[in-house]
């Protein structure tokens, strides 16, 4: 049986499965409850400075957004670090963490850009037990506007700086937490690893204003008439993050860097994307808000049945394989064609793919008085919007043409060699090179 054991810069959980910094880690009863259900880790919601804690709203905290069949494919969320003092919270952590021993348990942190505020509140975090601290750089909404959160997360000097810092002034490993809300998630990659971040995890939360009330013509969650932008999270944002974390593990400057994957992770699936991209383990939030901490169970079964039928038997395995297939645009093979196909036994004549590419792409489908769907060759560039708007999974696959055939469409023979936009004949630079 495959061994989801994780080992993430040093820190030891059963699986790689956390649960990120947000309301369900607001706690030591919910923290608890995590563990029973088999979370490997929990990062403890977002510590303050000592002092009075901040203000939440009492009214609604989050807005949504569904898909067709009412599934939460997004949350929005302007709720704000944890609203409660800064002593229970660390009296909380170490009780879960002396009871729990196996588990991974980490601090996440956001005090204001200054030297004195860092060096005072680690040394209470590390008192604690905990496993390690994670610096919240992310956080769009509320703090970023007290030049916290986001507003640290954009400025990669500060990022350095802050975390040269936590470095000095602790023995635990430090993760830095990265906002998507910027042009170029390795500027901050990097400035993290320049100041002797052990990790970086991402993304964290998606600028956003999720709806708007057209009866009361304000942004929802609405607060006496009034609404503000937040943080969005969810499934929807997963290809956001995909890419993001993707983006460092293939950039020599920050390959080395070990990855905590966030956002939208709902299944093993997920998770394992996330991990061949590069991310050492995931952290999850919206899957737990939706359906219960045991969902965890789902996810811990669901990956070691694809480890046991890969033959894996380490979730190192599984870490960075896909990184050598992410390339740029200017790297694909010009010279690899294929067609879609329509398999007419599985097709049930809903008509989708021909409304699709006859009203917004190639003109490749046509449609028989009986409603009977075939592939016009001639036409077909095997753009993949059929197989993606098909309802019948399989129903339309693309066939690779194999080398030495002739593309109907262009008329040309399919050549063996690999060729790329840098070599094409039609690109400007290329004969410039000549």
């Amino acid at each position: 049986m495959a061994n989801l054991q994780s080992d993430f810069i040093g820190i030891k959980s059963p699986n790689p499965f956390w649960l990120a910094s947000a309301p369900p880690t607001d706690k030591e009863y919910n923290v608890r409850r995590a563990f029973e259900a088999g979370w490997g880790g929990v990062v403890w919601k977002t510590l303050g400075m000592e002092g009075p804690p901040v203000v939440n709203v009492n009214g609604p905290r989050y807005g949504a957004i569904y898909g067709a069949d009412r599934r939460l494919l997004g949350l929005n969320n302007i709720e704000l670090i944890t609203d409660r003092p800064l002593e229970v919270n660390l009296r909380e952590m170490k009780a879960v963490k002396r009871d729990y021993p196996d588990r991974a348990l980490i601090a996440s942190i956001m005090v204001p850009c200054e030297e004195e505020a860092w060096k005072a509140i680690l040394p209470h975090v590390e008192d604690t037990g905990a496993d390690g601290i994670e610096l919240n750089f992310g956080c769009p909404h509320g703090m970023a506007e007290r030049g916290m959160g986001s507003a640290v997360g954009q400025v990669p000097e500060y990022i350095e700086m802050v975390t040269r810092w936590c470095k000095m002034y602790t023995r635990m490993p430090v993760i830095v937490k990265l906002t998507p809300n910027i042009t170029n998630v390795l500027y901050p990659a990097e400035a993290a690893k320049r100041g002797g971040a052990d990790a970086v995890s991402l993304i964290n939360t998606i600028n956003s204003i999720t709806s708007v009330d057209l009866d009361l013509f304000a942004p929802e969650p609405m607060i006496d008439g009034k609404g503000t932008h937040g943080g969005y999270c969810g499934p929807a944002v997963k290809p956001i993050a995909l890419n993001m974390v993707a983006e460092i593990a293939r950039n020599p400057e920050t390959a080395g860097l070990p990855i905590s994957g966030i956002g939208g992770v709902t299944t093993w699936r997920d998770a394992a994307e996330f991990m061949a991209l590069g991310a050492g383990n995931v952290q999850v939030c919206t899957a737990a808000m939706t359906y219960g901490f045991k969902i965890v169970q789902e996810m811990i079964s669901g990956l070691s049945e694809y480890m046991d039928d890969k033959g894996f038997t380490s979730v190192d395995q599984i870490v960075r394989r896909a990184v050598p297939n992410v390339t740029d645009w200017n790297q694909l093979n010009l010279n690899y064609v294929t067609k879609a196909k329509i398999d007419q036994d599985l097709c049930i004549s809903c008509g989708r793919c021909f409304a699709a590419c006859e009203d917004t792409s190639h003109q490749a489908i046509a449609m028989s008085e009986d409603r009977t769907f075939s592939v016009i060759d001639e036409e077909c560039v095997a753009c993949n919007l059929c197989v993606n708007v098909c309802p019948v999974e399989d129903c339309i696959t693309m066939e690779t043409m194999a080398p030495g055939s002739v593309d109907p469409r262009t008329g040309q023979t399919v050549a063996p060699e690999y060729a790329n936009w840098t070599t094409h004949p039609n690109n400007p630079a290329a004969k410039a090179a000549e």
